[in-house]
């Protein structure tokens, strides 16, 4: 064997031990938010709640010294015919360039969710600016003001008005408070994996696309950490990234994201999806879009499952490579349609590029086998499809 297939198979062995499962660490001691505080019910004013969506803003915190309202789309089951005198729930987070998506909210309304999705750019209905909003999204607001108060940087008030959302849902009689869970897409996802870390009141977090280690590899890597000192850099890893939280999770954690994603690279997918210490999914999938996009089909039975006792989604074990073959195990209650094996060996830095090739596998009642990947193969996975035709997968293993 090549020296370099060592370090490939010392990478997977590490992967699952992270994959198996652990207690979740304990909080860093220094965060920049005050979680108790964050946990009590904000005060919010009705600004329309005679449409069958309804739309609120709730008090943010102080951004260059002034306090902050937020604007937020708040969507019940009963306004859609749907009878229960508890609900699950949903804090929705969108993503770069979105903002309080409606139509978002009243998807999961009528799926039988509370749902609320908050702006998180400090604009109101329209995307017009609010008088008291807080910190635009872009890239000067997340990445510029590092040097700044943490009171003045955009993830600070991101994350704190998530967790304001969440505080203020639970106040609502509808809602169940120990059937909550969190989403968000791009941005959000990014933001949804922080939150999974600091705020253990939800039950269930599903970040779309987003992860940690945007330093390491990312879209952002050059534009925005290459304009960085080190200590500037340093700074933004230990407040900022996904990856100094992700492993305080105490709940299930699934992860959704495409092969090659032009924003979130799949090695720096793969460390972060190892951080999570609890119960974790994923469903990655080849070349998926990228967008602020609520119905793709995975994500339907993944919330169900956690919030509403659903039939649980297939959980692909780490695949085990021997003598040349591959097998995984999976623990599914619902019929295994087919497998494939997909590899890369294109660079961990052409991530948007990079081909990928597929091979079929075999099922075999609960276990899937075929060829092993190449040694050369830089990341690969395994994913499945039951006869619902929802996609899951194994965790992405690269060299």
């Amino acid at each position: 064997m090549k020296p370099n297939f060592f370090l490939f198979v010392a990478s997977l062995l590490l992967l699952a031990v992270f994959a198996n499962g652990a207690e979740p660490l304990p909080l860093p001691k220094f965060i920049p938010w005050e979680v108790h505080a964050l946990s009590k019910t904000p005060t919010y004013n009705w600004v329309n709640e005679e449409s069958k969506v309804k739309s609120l803003t709730y008090r943010g915190l102080s951004y260059k010294g002034k306090l902050t309202n937020v604007f937020a789309y708040y969507a019940s089951p009963a306004s859609f015919g749907i009878k229960g005198k508890t609900f699950p729930a949903l804090v929705l987070v969108h993503g770069g360039g979105g903002a309080a998506f409606e139509k978002w909210a009243e998807l999961w309304a009528k799926r039988g969710y509370v749902a609320i999705a908050m702006d998180l750019a400090g604009k109101g209905a329209g995307r017009k600016p609010l008088p008291d909003g807080g910190p635009d999204q872009g890239h000067k607001e997340k990445f510029a003001t590092i040097d700044e108060p943490v009171e003045n940087q955009w993830s600070y008030h991101a994350v704190a008005n998530v967790l304001l959302a969440h505080s203020l849902i639970r106040s609502f009689d509808e809602v169940d408070v120990d059937r909550i869970g969190v989403t968000g897409i791009s941005w959000g996802g990014y933001l949804t994996c922080i939150v999974a870390g600091v705020d253990s009141r939800f039950k269930f977090a599903m970040p779309v696309y987003g992860c940690g280690f945007l330093r390491d590899n990312s879209v952002w890597k050059a534009s925005e950490f290459g304009k960085m000192n080190q200590a500037q850099s340093d700074k933004w890893h230990k407040l900022w990234d996904p990856s100094s939280y992700l492993a305080s999770a105490r709940m299930p954690v699934a992860f959704i994201n495409g092969t090659n994603d032009f924003a979130y690279p799949m090695d720096s997918y793969a460390k972060s999806c190892a951080l999570v210490r609890t119960e974790k999914n994923y469903s990655i999938q080849l070349r998926m879009r990228h967008g602020h996009i609520f119905d793709f089909p995975e994500f339907f039975p993944f919330v169900d499952q956690y919030l509403k006792g659903g039939v649980p989604m297939p959980v692909v074990s780490s695949p085990e490579l021997k003598a040349g073959q591959l097998i995984a195990q999976v623990k599914a209650s619902t019929k295994l349609i087919s497998a494939r094996l997909h590899y890369t060996t294109g660079s961990h830095t052409e991530n948007k590029a990079r081909p990928w090739t597929t091979k079929n596998l075999a099922v075999d009642g609960h276990s899937i086998k075929g060829d092993s990947p190449p040694k050369e193969a830089t990341a690969w996975y395994v994913d499945l499809t039951d006869e619902r035709k929802v996609l899951v997968s194994s965790q992405v293993m690269v060299r």
